[in-house]
């Protein structure tokens, strides 16, 4: 059985123990996303992603007139053509969880599942338990400052005598 990693997508205002708001939570499978590959624009039409949608769009005419200029045989414009849908498939769920942030609706968990009903299950499941802790940022607050001086890549050596 094939894992895939999932993450949930809440709302700002939304606190763990509370179930306000988690009718409108959002999952968001990691992952190549075949209908993104197979439908490019209209996928993220469907999804609500106006400015990705739009990025895509114009990349497409822009990679279509490019080949045109540069007379390109048709079997070389469709493998070109695969290529940048492939790297759409790929970059799709990221761009979703991109414009998700953006909105206000930040990565509150991540959690490994074999079904997306499973993962909407434990995701909704952690959330809900009130006695397991806040979720952690995913990142440490900021750089950490050191005291000594360093050269290169190494801090600096006494020299013992």
């Amino acid at each position: 059985m094939r894992m895939r990693s999932y993450t949930l997508h809440l709302p700002i205002d939304a606190r763990p123990g509370e179930s306000v708001g988690l009718d409108r939570a959002v999952l968001v499978p990691d992952g190549f996303a075949w209908p993104a590959f197979a439908f490019g624009v209209l996928w993220f039409l469907f999804h609500r992603l106006w400015i990705a949608a739009l990025i895509v769009l114009v990349g497409f005419v822009a990679l279509a007139g490019i080949g045109h200029m540069l007379g390109l045989p048709p079997g070389i414009a469709t493998l070109v053509t695969l290529l940048a849908s492939w790297l759409v498939g790929l970059e799709a769920s990221s761009l979703r969880r991109w414009t998700l942030a953006r909105r206000g609706w930040p990565a509150r968990d991540a959690v490994i599942a074999a079904t997306a009903e499973e993962a909407e299950a434990r995701a909704l499941n952690r959330w809900l338990d009130s006695s397991a802790a806040a979720p952690r940022a995913p990142f440490p607050a900021g750089p950490t400052r050191r005291t000594e001086p360093v050269i290169g890549l190494f801090p600096a050596q006494e020299i013992a005598r």
